[in-house]
C-alpha cells in the first residue's frame, strides 16, 4: 500500500488508501542489481471506483487510460526508467498526476460555424477556371497535318 496521500490540483487529492504499489523485477541496465532487487513498480489505481474524482473526470482518466486500463477500472502504471525503487516510484506517480491533470482539463469550446470571405470565394473560383483552361489545352491539337 502506498502511504501517502497523492496531491495533484486543489481540487482532487488521491488518497493513500486508493493508491497500491506492487515492487517487481525489472530488465535493462543494471547488471547483477538488476537481477536480485525489485527496482521496477507497478502502481495499481482502482479510477472506477474512486470517490476523489468526479464522473467527468473518471471518464476522460479512462479514455486516456487505453491499454493500461483493467476491465474492473483498475488503472495500472509500470515504471521501470530508473534503477532505484524510490525514483520509480516517484516516476510512477508523477506519470499518475500527470494523467488526471490530463483528464480534468476542460473541454474545449464548441466549434463556430463560419461563412467562407468574398475574397475567399473569388479566389476558389478563379482557381477552378484556372485548372479548367489547364485541362481544355490538354485535347488533340486540331488542324496542322
Amino acid at each position: 500500500m502506498a502511504s501517502d496521500a497523492l496531491y495533484i490540483n486543489d481540487r482532487i487529492t488521491i488518497a493513500g488508501w486508493e493508491l497500491t504499489e506492487q515492487f517487481v523485477l525489472a530488465g535493462g541496465p543494471g547488471g547483477q542489481n538488476v537481477n536480485k532487487v525489485s527496482t521496477a513498480v507497478q502502481l495499481f489505481f482502482n479510477i472506477q471506483n474512486s470517490p476523489s474524482m468526479n464522473d467527468r473526470v473518471k471518464a476522460n482518466a479512462m479514455k486516456l487510460a487505453g491499454r493500461r486500463l483493467s476491465k474492473e477500472g483498475v488503472l495500472m502504471i509500470e515504471a521501470s526508467r530508473f534503477r532505484s525503487q524510490d525514483r520509480n516510484r516517484e516516476d510512477a506517480r508523477e506519470r499518475l498526476k500527470e494523467m488526471v491533470l490530463k483528464a480534468a482539463e476542460p473541454p474545449p469550446p464548441p466549434r463556430r460555424k463560419t461563412k467562407p470571405t468574398k475574397g475567399s470565394i473569388e479566389r476558389r473560383l478563379k482557381e477552378k477556371s484556372g485548372r479548367a483552361e489547364v485541362k481544355k489545352m490538354r485535347g488533340k491539337a486540331s488542324g496542322g497535318e
